[in-house]
């Protein structure tokens, strides 16, 4: 039988899988003494069956029978008895974190009869009247589905009416109202009394946590994060402790180090007389951690020794909540925290430093989404600005656009085109969607700790929080900044500075980061750059980084450019070569005639001037691209778009000679034929038709003219003193025959450059395998090819069957509400289907030739996961655009120590 429940006793960290995270690790600090409420873990195999049936399996609710005894006479109480209640909390934890995703429901036990039990215990009876109250609504909310507007405006009113501001406000009375109120609200709403029996609200809890999974903000999560949608959620129910019973009570987050800055030292949020969804929730401004020192100095020395032996324990900076209740410490949970990118590369740098872990595993920590976050460009210090008002720096960023009010506003607005600030009292899970879209996130509420500090972390958007000045009128879509007369409206551009918490009215002008300058143009420069010593430490930790994702990686970084400008900026960028010049471009603009007049031509000898047009033309293009790239590899796609591009539109061309003729005005004969010529070669799916290799043996001389072209630039160059390093691709190749015809072209049209200009040539000839034929048979096409790169774009769009410009418009959405997809595989490699034919192709070439250079060039070059799969089958480099170079060079070393035992301390 199928064990369901585990006992936080029976766990440890590396059973995430079954337990969840937030289970593992209670599990885990049990083990290390560290003071944590009793309970157990309902594991993910639980609520994937839930899920995949409807219903409990009936197992589960005798094997929590059974750990919730053992529960309560550890605790020395009972759920929901009169007189001494035990109370427990239900949180859900996936093996991933997911940071307000999902459920919570505090004070499972309370009814009619045990509240005043709990009342008499405590001698505190307006906290049981509170708990009750925070029961019900949490209850109503998450297992009923009310709305839960309904609680919070009746707890908005029951202040106003009474003239406060805050709930620790309320006195008995007024949360005893307030508890009628809720149930009146349950009853009304749902037609039945809430439930007064423990076990009913336990089970409706757990099943209700179980469903959460499949929310729509935790499907939007899972599919920005790329967190499998079959794990499952594992689900904790633990003894309460409290944090609202007075003044010597309180609760709070802290991290081993700042998950924004990646400062080492005291960090966190602290709440008195609160339970712990307030101090993410933003409903109230937090005190820092070091006010607790004051408050009760005995569970603040006791925490920081448990954060130093967590930090310890996990080699990482820990989030940790916990909760004081009555000058008692208790831990309520731990992860490893999430952090900016900033953090992210300056922690695993202190890590490094203080030996706590090698250079390896410091490459573990970090990741190519982090690294793009630090290229983007930052505001300018030295333009003038109009500051608003300033808040609590939660994520760093510059971020610019126009204010929204929700996620409704957000999505049409960006959809528009428009980048988007949302502006917020506090956020909630629900406001997840708005926060994907978002430029930048802006609360008036809320710390560092707070719900949109935290996911905006994760996300790694710019993020601004605890802004007090600033009154959010959501329903009005008004931005009053209190203490003058200035009003903003949805629509209103603002900027926000996530690394200073400044809000400025309008836009500021950006200039390029510290990050950035240091790969362009060094170590020196990029500090030269920086502003700060904290800016400064972030360049140095990416260099220590990076220089070591150099030194382990086994795949090279090539970059797809198609002009010396281009490619000189790879250069700077660190790309090794260009792994894929495309051609096309440069037949465009002015040159576009000179192929019409080839596809027009009645003759050979009118063919040819085009061509001893476009030649010189071309032979300029590459030499610029070889001289920007002189010692590198440069491997030149010959040209690979459909013939259509190069014809005027065939239904554009017969309205206006269909015009022209009812006008009464002549049609040339050129037109005529020109218009004969277009139907011709009119395509149904131009992107299958007649383009790469087939075009090339249509008009041979195109492609000949490009080989003479590539040829004689490498001659110019050599000429002139440089080492230029061609490479010839032929593309869209199924056939080896057609390989072997262009190649004897190209060997025959560069041994008489080589005779005409006196010099030895080196240029292999090579494949692009952008055709699932063409990896079944590459061994048969390695006897024609000296290398092979895969177009993974165009080996995508054909083993699925998909034209990408169409598809991804239509029906992509769907795929991805459906579970077809998790992410686009135009985005990240199909490993099981795309990727198998990339490691057949690999596996057929190299039984022919064990030595042949194989690489990738289409976009999934330049994505971490698909860097990975790469590195896995064996290719030699990847190519991607210019501004991922840096990206995939970090990808490329982490794949390395990934699959390779950790060097030494």
């Amino acid at each position: 039988m199928t064990k369901y429940v585990y006992a936080f006793t029976e766990g440890d960290k590396d059973m995430k899988d079954l337990l969840g995270g937030k289970g593992a690790n209670l599990a885990e600090m049990m083990k290390l003494g560290i003071p944590v409420p009793p309970g157990f873990t309902i594991s993910t195999e639980a609520c994937q069956t839930y899920l995949q049936y409807g219903y409990s399996p009936d197992s589960l609710q005798v094997e929590v029978t059974t750990a919730l005894r053992q529960m309560e006479m550890d605790m020395g109480k009972k759920l929901g008895e009169a007189e001494n209640p035990l109370l427990v909390s239900v949180r859900s934890g996936a093996k991933f974190s997911m940071p307000g995703m999902m459920e919570t429901v505090l004070n499972i036990g309370l009814n009619d009869e045990s509240i005043h039990g709990l009342a008499e215990r405590s001698g505190n009876p307006r906290f049981a009247w509170d708990s009750y109250r925070r029961l019900i609504q949490m209850f109503g909310k998450t297992v009923l589905d009310i709305d839960g507007d309904y609680f919070s405006d009746a707890l908005d009113a029951a202040k106003e009416s009474r003239g406060i501001t805050h709930d620790t406000e309320l006195d008995v009375e007024a949360l005893k109202e307030l508890v009628d109120e809720f149930k009146a609200i349950v009853e009304r709403e749902t037609g039945n009394p809430f439930p007064q029996d423990p076990r009913e609200q336990l089970d409706g809890a757990v099943e209700a946590v179980f469903r959460s999974w499949n929310t729509d903000r935790a499907l939007i999560y899972r599919r920005r994060e790329r967190i499998p949608h079959d794990l499952g959620t594992a689900v904790n129910v633990q003894a309460m402790v409290f944090g609202n019973m007075g003044d010597k009570s309180g609760t709070g987050v802290c991290f081993t180090r700042d998950p924004s800055s990646g400062h080492s030292g005291i960090y966190g949020d602290y709440l008195v007389n609160a339970q712990g969804e307030d101090v993410v929730a933003g409903i109230r401004n937090t005190l820092a951690l070091e006010d607790l020192e004051q408050l009760d100095k005995k569970s603040y020395d006791e925490l920081l020794d448990t954060m130093h032996t967590l930090e310890t324990h996990y080699r990482d900076m820990c989030d940790i909540e916990f909760t004081v209740e009555e000058g008692k410490l208790w831990l309520l949970q731990t992860r490893v925290g999430k952090r900016t990118a900033s953090a992210a590369f300056k922690i695993a740098a202190q890590l490094v430093e203080e030996r706590l872990i090698t250079r390896d595993e410091a490459l573990t920590r970090v990741n190519g989404e982090q690294l793009t976050q630090l290229l983007f460009p930052q505001f300018d210090d030295e333009a003038d600005k109009t500051v608003l008002t300033k808040g609590m720096a939660a994520s760093p960023g510059a971020a610019v656009g126009e204010i929204v009010f929700s996620n409704a506003q957000a999505v049409e607005r960006t959809n528009a085109g428009a980048d988007v600030i949302l502006v917020r009292r506090e956020t909630n899970p629900d406001d997840l969607e708005g926060m994907v879209v978002a430029s930048g996130i802006l609360t008036a509420r809320g710390g560092k700790t707070s719900h949109a500090a935290v996911v905006a972390r994760g996300m790694g958007r710019c993020c601004v929080v605890g802004a007090e000045a600033l009154q959010v009128n959501a329903a009005e879509g008004t931005l009053t900044v209190r203490g003058s007369d200035r009003v903003l409206k949805a629509g209103d551009v603002i900027a926000i500075d996530g690394t200073s918490g400044e809000v400025f009215l309008g836009e500021v002008p950006v200039v390029p980061s510290p990050v950035t300058i240091y790969i362009e143009q060094g170590l020196d420069a990029g500090l030269a750059a920086a502003q700060d010593e904290a800016t400064k430490e972030l360049v140095t930790s990416v260099h220590l980084l990076l220089t070591h994702a150099d030194k382990r990686a086994r795949l090279t970084v090539r970059a797809n450019a198609d002009a010396p400008e281009d490619a000189a900026r790879a250069r700077a960028f660190g790309a090794t070569g260009i792994g894929l010049c495309r051609t096309e471009h440069m037949f465009l603009g002015d040159r576009r005639q000179l192929i019409e007049k080839v596809i027009l031509a009645d003759s050979g000898e009118e063919q040819e001037e085009a061509f001893d047009a476009l030649g010189p033309l071309q032979r300029g293009d590459f030499v610029g691209i070889f001289e920007a790239m002189n010692g590198l590899p440069t491997t030149v796609r010959l040209i690979d778009p459909p013939l259509h591009e190069f014809l005027p539109d065939l239904t554009e061309l017969s309205v206006k000679l269909a015009v022209k003729e009812a006008q009464g005005e002549g049609v040339t004969a050129e037109e005529k034929k020109l218009l004969e010529t277009v139907r011709e070669n009119h395509e149904q799916n131009p992107m299958l038709g007649l383009r790469g290799v087939r075009l090339g043996l249509k008009l041979r001389g195109l492609f000949g003219l490009q080989i003479r072209a590539i040829a004689e630039a490498a001659a110019d160059r050599i000429e002139a003193g440089g080492d230029p390093k061609p490479e010839i691709m032929v593309p869209l190749v199924g056939s080896v025959r057609e390989l072997q015809i262009i190649r004897e072209d190209a060997v025959e049209i560069i041994a008489k450059v080589e005779e005409d200009r006196g010099v030895k040539l080196d240029i292999p000839v090579g494949a692009m395998i952008e055709l699932p034929r063409a990896a079944i048979t590459a061994d048969s096409l390695t006897e024609e090819a000296d290398f092979f790169s895969f177009g993974t774009n165009d080996l995508t769009q054909t083993a699925w069957g998909f034209s990408r410009d169409d598809v991804e418009a239509t029906f992509f959405n769907e795929y991805f509400d459906l579970g077809v997809f998790g992410v686009s595989p135009f985005e990240s490699i199909d490993t099981r289907g795309v990727g198998k034919l990339v490691s057949i192709g690999m596996k057929n070439a190299r039984s022919v030739k064990p030595e042949i250079q194989c690489g990738v060039c289409g976009e999934h070059g330049g994505d971490p996961q698909s860097i990975h799969f790469f590195h896995s089958v064996g290719l030699d480099y990847v190519s991607c655009s210019p501004f991922r170079v840096p990206v995939a060079r970090l990808e490329a070393g982490r794949a390395a120590v990934s699959n390779e035992a950790p060097d030494e301390v």
